[in-house]
């Protein structure tokens, strides 16, 4: 049998003060693999579907998402993002999508946490419109893959 923990953090809960910081251009690239059955693949890219353009209706909810990403995390800040792209790679042998967000603005703070929830949420959005034909879906492998500006620079997975 498991024991739960009880955590008691006394501290207060509080948002990051960017005030002092930088502006500078600031750029993350994050992604999402969503693994499914080979059948819900090919419908996917034939177009086939019968709720529609799954990858397009999936762009759209995941720059969506990136734009109300404050909304959705509590401390993170509101961002006047300048670009936010959601890309799709077809992976047959793996039967797969690979989402690729890329976020973008010229800012005080970084862009890492819009990045991975417009990938989260375009990976969220194919389950969705797919669940009544494939319950066995998995998505997985949500990262950074890349990020850059601000005081701590360029990195890279």
């Amino acid at each position: 049998m498991s024991q739960l923990t009880h955590i008691n953090n006394k501290g207060d809960a509080q948002m990051v003060d960017v005030s002092d910081k930088v502006i500078s251009t600031r750029i993350a690239l994050a992604k999402s693999v969503v693994f499914m059955q080979p059948s819900t693949l090919a419908l996917i890219t034939s177009g086939q579907h019968k709720k529609g353009d799954v990858l397009a209706v999936a762009r759209i909810a995941g720059i969506q998402a990136a734009k109300k990403c404050a909304d959705l995390i509590p401390l993170c800040h509101p961002l006047m993002l300048t670009k936010v792209s959601v890309e799709f790679n077809i992976d047959t042998e793996h039967s797969s999508v690979e989402i690729k967000a890329s976020t973008k603005l010229d800012g005080k703070t970084g862009v890492e946490m819009e990045a991975l929830t417009a990938a989260s949420i375009a990976a969220l959005t194919i389950y969705d419109m797919c669940k009544a034909v494939d319950r066995t879906m998995v998505i997985s492998q949500t990262q950074v893959l890349e990020k850059s500006g601000g005081k701590s620079g360029n990195w890279k997975a």
